[in-house]
């Protein structure tokens, strides 16, 4: 009789332990499927070195899933395939949307499908102004307050080059609160030295160009010179020219970059003969640098002139932000004759010497030496 009663005893405790175990299993599964109580989209954020615990209850505690504590246990005693470890859950700013299942939001997490922000680069911008708009960025954690052109280079392995021109002007994703602006330069980096190989791998044949580094330079300057498309690669034919027939480039941008703050909007004739190491009308050849940031069809442009016989040109004046080319200096009087009438502003007239050429919109045609 003891022994019947000893085995119904074993029995019920086997079907309560069997019985808890389905509701324990049960529990968690549901923990795991059953989204939260919130209704409206919502960014949740995760700090760097967030534990998984630590997650699951933020998550909680917007709502966003039900039972933290049963969904670590499903976490640890039922799913497979998801890492645990905390370091496995990627930190950043996520977008949740309601009625998303928890074991989906962690797996969000874990994989780091991330909330990006983007920012945006111009061609034709310098190294510092690409700086202080990095700067500007609310979601882009700042690294670079106080560091040096020198400093960021040697970091970015490219000790002893020089910044300007290094960085690829283009449109840059990243994480906000995670990506640093020094991961952004590292992009840009990395993208700028892959445009200046793969365009000098492709270029054309006997070039007065003799260096990558050269080319940039030149590049710096197209992008500067015209805004249009179209007419990247004339300009960089009439520059080629004057490199070839050893011409001064006398280019406006380079001596606005050399002027550095001292430019104010306007060129003056005592600009153009005070020598800087930019100063393209006292200094033959290419600048010491890039003056700007070249984006990648500037360079190809460079490195793939329109074959042209002009060696001057000047803003037609018209709003349309095109050139005229000439190829002698009468044809090109006339054209910076219509370029001044144009303007209606006798007061620059004086500036127009035998052998004017040209200088981007919308400044004044300025006079060769």
């Amino acid at each position: 009789m003891k022994n019947r009663r000893d085995k119904i005893a074993i029995l019920v405790l086997l079907l309560l332990v069997a019985a808890a175990a389905l509701w324990f299993r049960y529990g968690v599964q549901r923990a795991a499927t059953l989204p939260g109580p919130s209704t409206t989209m919502q960014q949740f954020e995760v700090a760097q070195g967030s534990s998984l615990r630590s997650v699951l209850h933020a998550l909680e505690r917007q709502q966003l899933i039900g039972n933290a504590r049963l969904l670590e246990w499903y976490l640890r005693c039922c799913q497979k395939g998801v890492p645990l470890a905390g370091t496995s859950i990627k930190a950043g700013r996520y977008r949740i949307v309601p009625g998303q299942p928890p074991i989906e939001i962690v797996r969000q997490l874990v994989e780091g499908r991330v909330l990006l922000e983007h920012v945006t680069i111009p061609e034709g911008w310098s190294f510092a102004q690409m700086r202080e708009h990095l700067a500007k960025q609310p979601e882009l954690r700042q690294t670079l307050a106080g560091r040096g052109e020198a400093e960021i280079m040697e970091e970015l392995g490219a000790q002893g080059l020089p910044a300007e021109g290094r960085f690829a002007p283009d449109t840059y994703s990243y994480a906000s609160g995670v990506t640093t602006d020094m991961q952004i330069l590292g992009m840009a980096f990395k993208a700028q030295k892959r445009n200046l190989q793969q365009a000098w791998e492709s270029r054309q044949p006997n070039l007065p160009l003799a260096t990558p580094d050269e080319a940039l330079a030149l590049a710096s300057i197209v992008e500067k010179e015209t805004g249009l498309a179209s007419e990247r690669a004339r300009v960089a034919g009439v520059f080629i020219n004057r490199l070839r027939i050893r011409m001064p480039l006398q280019a406006d941008p380079t001596v606005i970059y050399g002027m550095g703050d001292r430019y104010d909007g306007n060129i003056r004739k005592s600009d153009l003969t005070r020598d800087t190491p930019y100063n393209s009308y006292t200094r033959a050849g290419l600048p010491p640098t890039p003056i700007a940031l070249p984006g990648r069809k500037a360079i190809l442009a460079t490195l793939n002139p329109e074959k042209t016989d002009a060696i001057f040109f000047v803003a037609i004046g018209d709003g349309s932000g095109g050139h005229y080319f000439s190829a002698t200096v009468a044809e090109h009087n006339l054209a910076v004759r219509r370029y001044l009438d144009r303007l209606q502003a006798p007061s620059i007239a004086d500036k127009v010497v035998p052998n004017p050429v040209a200088t981007p919109v919308p400044k004044a045609v300025i006079p060769a030496p």
